[in-house]
């Protein structure tokens, strides 16, 4: 996005350092890489920096509405929800596509957000990894707020672990070491000294949680959770045999009734010129008549299932718990980042952490995703160069 930058950039890219970086990234760690990493990273100007800044800023303001744990109170399926719920997310995910307005500068539109942890410690990674291969010019940052990378991890620690010891923290996810996301998972590990813990590897006694670390069982204060229960539902042959739903004397970082609280059920309520006209399905009074300029999302989903792109009236009507689907406005990416086989699309997500006392969460760090497919995503790229999960500079 900053031309200059661009070019350098292209000019220097090699197809042989690109394969040295790859390799690298492969063995650090147990098993390789997930997910495609792609061949470059974003840079992004102040002006577009400051708008991401400001359209979260004011996403943020809703969320700290008094009322908004009651309007959100049926975003939590009756069935998924836990207990002990506290009183604020501790990660908070915002995605934005990157368009243009109607001046022709970029501008961001919020396309997805999320009460839940996303890939904290892999970021910082990735964005060291690219330093080390590739051109940067100085200053420019993948942080905010002031944030370098031995802050960051502070800061990390601090929402993650707070006053107990590592080893009483885990990180727990369902067949945590085959997750597509794994690397983060071993990255978190290294960086903050937790535990990796699957599901089925938690034992209950009565209300406490209990894991085993050198042949020694540990009693778990607090679960940094990964767990999406849709995972659970899709795995139904899966076993294990503690009770998420009990009364349990456990912490949740973040708690799971957060993840569907901030999510695709709030955009409705955040009225700005970042956010696309959103709508509960069971609100609409007329079928738009450029119904081909909006997208249909059920509202409890992940990583895009589900969402139909070219809607029909038909699709509409079919509906029948129409007061969990809502109807979006389409966002059109603009072609941001220019790659030797074209322009390519992008997302930029803000990751928020939010220590316990303090006020308002904090802008930390940044997540990139790249696409040249019909949507972002792994399953829409699969014979794309240039695309893939990576990380923006900032002009500082």
């Amino acid at each position: 996005m900053i031309t200059e930058v661009r070019k350098k950039y292209n000019s220097l890219f090699t197809d042989a350092q690109y394969q040295a970086f790859l390799n690298h990234l492969d063995v650090l760690y147990e098993k390789p890489v997930g997910f495609r990493v792609p061949e470059t990273p974003i840079f992004i100007d102040k002006a577009l920096k400051q708008k991401l800044i400001n359209a979260g800023e004011q996403i943020i303001d809703v969320i700290l509405q008094p009322d908004f744990k009651e309007r959100t109170e049926r975003a939590i399926p009756p069935q998924y929800n836990v207990k002990n719920e506290n009183q604020h997310p501790h990660f908070l995910a915002i995605d934005f596509g990157i368009c243009k307005d109607a001046e022709g500068n970029f501008t961001p539109q919020l396309i997805e957000m999320q009460g839940f942890a996303s890939l904290y410690v892999w970021e910082q990674l990735i964005g060291r990894k690219y330093k080390e291969f590739f051109y940067c010019p100085d200053g420019y940052t993948p942080f905010f707020n002031g944030l370098n990378n031995q802050t960051y991890l502070d800061l990390l620690r601090k929402v993650i672990i707070g006053s107990y010891q590592p080893e009483q923290v885990v990180l727990m996810d369902i067949n945590a070491h085959e997750q597509k996301t794994r690397i983060d998972f071993f990255a978190t590990k290294e960086a903050l000294g937790i535990p990796i813990v699957c599901l089925s590897e938690l034992k209950q006694e009565g209300k406490k949680l209990y894991h085993t670390l050198n042949n020694k069982a540990i009693e778990v204060k607090r679960i940094y959770n990964r767990l999406i229960f849709d995972d659970l539902q899709a795995n139904p042959d899966f076993k294990y045999s503690i009770n998420l739903f009990d009364d349990l004397d456990v912490e949740w970082i973040t708690h799971p009734n957060w993840f569907y609280r901030i999510s695709k059920f709030t955009m409705p309520m955040v009225k700005s010129d970042f956010v696309p006209e959103t709508i509960f399905l069971n609100t609409l009074q007329t079928i738009p008549a450029d119904l081909e300029n909006y997208v249909l999302k059920p509202l409890f989903s992940f990583s895009g299932m589900g969402v139909l792109i070219d809607v029909t009236p038909a699709d509409i009507e079919k509906i029948t718990d129409k007061e969990n689907w809502i109807l979006q406005r389409k966002v059109q990416y603009a072609d941001a980042v220019q790659s030797p086989e074209g322009g390519v699309k992008c997302e930029i997500r803000l990751m928020y952490l939010w220590p316990d006392g303090d006020k308002r969460p904090t802008l930390a760090v940044n997540l990139a995703r790249m696409s040249r497919g019909k949507m972002i995503g792994v399953r829409y790229n699969k014979d794309f160069t240039w695309v893939g999960g990576n990380i923006a500079f900032m002009q500082p």
